[in-house]
């Protein structure tokens, strides 16, 4: 009997092909946006998070209040600061960063970039800790003034000739040869960075007593919180103010991953908004075959059918209605999340698109749903159709 209403939900949709597809069509739209949203959220949290993973738990940062990332400007740390961080044990290492985005020239071309100072001396075991390796050449070493390791990006897109290892920039009218390619990180600033030691850029950028950010290495991960407290504290009697901040990239990444939350509720709200459309797409068109339908129904109903039978026969075919558009769109929204990853890819930043089964099953089992509470008044009123009446029906 089931397998009957299945044929007769499937003539119908058949027999009414154009108004069918256009309900679809609304189905398609909601559960494609939903799933494309849903995959590139989630990739991107986990892209973020594997990140972070790289850059390190064990680390603490302080850096003046107010202070966006590397490259914008902001009052606050002074080398004064850096010596009292250090002071305090339980670190492996305390280094100071200093971040300034300017030109950077090679022959005859100008690009402009981040040019990021870093300690000579830490130099090499800095950048393993945060898990980024030498694609080509060497680290900074001590002794190193006028060299430069570069980003990935900075070889293969700054410049129209491309870079290579030993070839010289210029940055404040100083010559620097690149010793060193880093792998690809994953994110355009970092790969676009060039890196020099941090005597040369005080001494370039004119900036002998500034600190843009203390990154504190821990040697003991249980020991973070009692660090950190420890580091607002003695900074704070030492200044004679809070005009810092002392955050763990664990606290980094969750306050991240909160924004991300709120986004990724809003845009699925917007989504889901076109989906209920397409719902109400499926009502109209189950309400239109009902009045098409309605002699058709007296008959049924003179044979024998019973007002469940009428019933049962318009929640799958509004139900097979959802299904069509979920699997549509499904693969839809999946395409469209691995263009989008395609795109970051290109745009610099390297975003992991994952097609997870549990979102696919979600998207259908959502789609499905919506297409049967849709049919629910509908199929209610061609259930409640007297024999008599419904043969009347002209």
């Amino acid at each position: 009997m089931l397998r009957d209403y299945f044929l007769m939900a499937i003539n119908s949709i058949r027999h009414r092909k154009l108004r069918s597809w256009l309900t679809v069509i609304g189905i398609i739209i909601g559960v494609a946006a939903i799933i494309s949203l849903l995959t590139v959220s989630r990739s991107l949290e986990s892209t973020i998070e594997s990140q972070f993973e790289q850059f390190g738990a064990n680390r603490i940062i302080i850096s003046p209040k107010g202070f966006q990332g590397p490259g914008t400007s902001s009052e606050g740390l002074t080398t004064n600061d850096l010596k009292t961080v250090k002071q305090i044990s339980g670190f492996k290492y305390v280094i100071p960063g200093l971040f300034v985005s300017t030109e950077v020239k090679y022959k005859d071309e100008v690009g402009f970039t981040l040019i990021s100072g870093i300690p000579a001396e830490n130099f090499e075991e800095f950048f393993l800790d945060s898990g980024v390796e030498i694609k080509e050449g060497r680290f900074i070493e001590k002794g190193d003034r006028f060299e430069a390791v570069v980003g990935s990006r900075v070889v293969e897109d700054m410049f129209d000739s491309p870079l290579k290892l030993g070839s010289k920039i210029e940055v404040k009218g100083k010559e620097f040869r690149i010793v060193g390619i880093l792998k690809e990180i994953g994110n355009s600033q970092d790969d676009n960075q060039i890196n020099i030691p941090l005597e040369t850029a005080r001494e370039i950028f004119n900036k002998t007593d500034d600190v843009d950010a203390i990154i504190a290495q821990v040697k003991s991960p249980d020991d973070i919180p009692t660090l950190q407290e420890k580091i607002e504290k003695e900074l704070e009697e030492e200044r004679d103010d809070t005009n810092f901040q002392v955050v763990t990239a664990t606290q980094i990444l969750e306050q991240i991953n909160e924004i991300l939350g709120i986004i990724q509720f809003v845009l699925i709200g917007i989504a889901a908004i076109s989906l209920v459309v397409g719902g109400i797409g499926i009502m109209n068109s189950m309400y239109t075959s009902v009045l098409e339908r309605t002699k058709d129904i007296g008959i049924m109903k003179a044979i024998g059918a019973k007002n469940l039978d009428i019933f049962e026969i318009f929640m799958i075919e509004s139900g097979l209605i959802g299904l069509v558009g979920g699997l549509f769109g499904t693969t839809l929204g999946s395409f469209v999340a691995v263009i989008i990853g395609e795109f970051s890819k290109n745009a610099g930043f390297l975003l992991n698109i994952t097609i997870e089964p549990l979102v696919l099953a979600f998207g259908l089992v959502f789609s499905f749903v919506a297409g049967i509470i849709s049919g629910v008044l509908p199929a209610m009123q061609a259930a409640k159709l007297k024999p008599a009446d419904a043969l009347r029906y002209e």
